[in-house]
């Protein structure tokens, strides 16, 4: 996979209310578990369309993305008090070991997947935490999302997470998407 970025000439797109077929918000919701006292990540947050039903039921929530395009186009919009936007690399993130209580992606995996970023996942976490990672699976059939040539297999996910340390305890191929939950249990 070669690194690339979603064009912001078409971020409006990002904030398009069908993108709740792939992955609604009670699925995220249901899969993330998100505790009144958490501290999480988005990871490839964008403009924030799943960064702000999320920031509403933790304490914080850092929204990363590597292009600050992004984040002017969310402040735009308007950032909650609760949500910070952060400029970084998924392997390279400005947290300390074990700060956070979780993090999410929703269909930004296959822009960072390698090694480097896993392993920077698995150090952010606290013990208990949790990865959730919903994105577009390579055997779907390219209705939605990248083309299929840019995505990965749900086994990809799981073995990369499994590599970093964690726990794969939910893994679902759909249609044209793919969910998984890890955990990090010391």
């Amino acid at each position: 996979m070669g690194f690339h970025t979603f064009d912001p000439e078409r971020a409006e797109k990002l904030d398009d209310e069908s993108r709740y077929r792939w992955c609604s918000i009670e699925e995220l919701l249901s899969i993330l578990s998100p505790e009144p006292d958490d501290e999480l990540a988005d990871l490839g947050s964008g403009t924030g369309f799943y960064t702000d039903p999320i920031a509403e039921r933790v304490a914080k929530v850092h929204a990363v993305d590597v292009q600050p395009e992004m984040h002017d186009m969310y402040e735009e919009k308007g950032i909650p008090e609760n949500v910070r936007p952060v400029t970084a690399e998924v392997a390279d993130l400005p947290f300390g070991d074990g700060a956070l209580d979780g993090v999410f992606s929703t269909m930004t995996y296959h822009e960072f997947s390698g090694e480097d970023s896993m392993a920077e996942i698995s150090r952010i976490l606290r013990p208990g935490g949790r990865v959730v990672i919903v994105d577009w699976d390579r055997n779907g059939p390219g209705e939605g999302g990248s083309v299929p040539e840019e995505r990965h297999e749900l086994g990809h996910a799981v073995s990369a997470l499994g590599s970093a340390g964690l726990t794969v305890d939910h893994a679902v191929s759909r249609t044209e998407t793919f969910v998984c939950r890890a955990r990090k249990l010391r």
